[in-house]
Parts: structure tokens; C-alpha cells; sequence
């Protein structure tokens, strides 16, 4: 049987353009390499403080980065030393003094427990307060002040970064 012309054009139409789409995997591999390094070089700003469900951090417009330190956490009920309780919060504010004996007895324990880190390690202690945002602030300062009579001479207060607006 003859084919029109009509049906010739088409035939060649459908051969020259018949071929089945390809995908250029070379420029596919070099946007994943690219996204991999993005992503592995700005995770490494992320959040190095351990977070509980109880203490609700106060919001702060601070850019500084916080540091790997001995973290007390403080909420509406207990004192806890890196995720262990060491006092309850009625406890604490019901002893007499201005510092805490029960939480001075862990934060010197666990002075003793890490190694110096330089000539004189007294001078060297850290500490971190994660105070939730509605704890009163005399229970804030009775923890701060049983941080200094640990020995533990520089004392941050964790906060969530604000964004700026501007």
C-alpha cells in the first residue's frame, strides 16, 4: 500500500523525534555534591546544649555560641545536673544560705570527675544555667550563687536566638 505524503512527514517526524528523552546525569551528580557540602557545613552551627521537655528557654537576640560546659537545668520542679535531678526546686529555695548545698555537693563532684584542663583548673570551670523563662529569679540567683561557691567562676545562662528584625 502507497503512503501520502502526508503520512510520509509523519513517519520521519516521529523517527527523528522518536528517540526517548535522556537525562544528563552528570549535572544531576554535581547539584547532589553541591547540596551535600551545604548541608554537612551548616549543620555544624547547630544546637550544642541538651534540650528537655520542662525548661522553656528565654528568647535572645545573643549571636554567641554556646560552649561545652557543666549544664544545670532548672524548671518549675527540680535542679537537674546534666539530666539527673539533684534537687527539687522546694527543697532548694527552703534551705537556708544563699547557695544550695545538695546541688554545691554535685557541681563539686563533678569538678573533681572532669580532668584539668589547664595550669589551674579552678580558674578554668564553666558552667551553663538552662533556667526555664518562669522560675523566680531568687531561685536563679541561689543557683548561680552555688556555682561560684563550687568554684565554677564563669557562669552563661542559655537562651533561644531571636531573630532581628530591622
Amino acid at each position: 500500500m502507497k503512503m501520502s505524503r502526508r503520512a510520509k512527514r509523519m513517519e520521519r517526524q516521529h523517527v527523528r523525534h522518536g528517540r526517548g528523552m535522556t537525562l544528563n546525569l552528570v549535572s544531576l551528580m554535581d547539584i547532589f555534591t553541591i547540596l551535600v557540602f551545604f548541608l554537612l557545613v551548616n549543620t555544624s552551627d547547630g544546637e550544642i546544649l541538651p534540650t528537655h521537655k520542662s525548661v522553656e528557654l528565654p528568647e535572645s537576640i545573643s549571636e554567641q555560641q554556646p560552649r561545652v560546659t557543666v549544664t544545670i537545668m532548672v524548671n518549675e520542679e527540680n535542679i537537674l545536673l546534666h539530666g539527673q535531678v539533684v534537687v527539687s526546686v522546694a527543697n532548694a529555695m527552703k534551705e537556708q544560705g544563699s547557695y544550695s548545698k545538695a546541688l554545691q555537693a554535685a557541681l563539686i563532684e563533678q569538678a573533681g570527675a572532669a580532668p584539668g584542663t589547664g595550669r589551674d583548673p579552678a580558674e578554668r570551670r564553666e558552667a551553663t544555667i538552662m533556667g526555664d523563662k518562669e522560675i523566680p529569679y531568687r531561685l536563679l540567683k541561689k543557683v548561680m550563687a552555688t556555682c561560684t561557691q563550687a568554684g565554677f567562676n564563669r557562669i552563661s545562662l542559655a537562651v533561644l536566638q531571636q531573630p532581628l528584625e530591622g
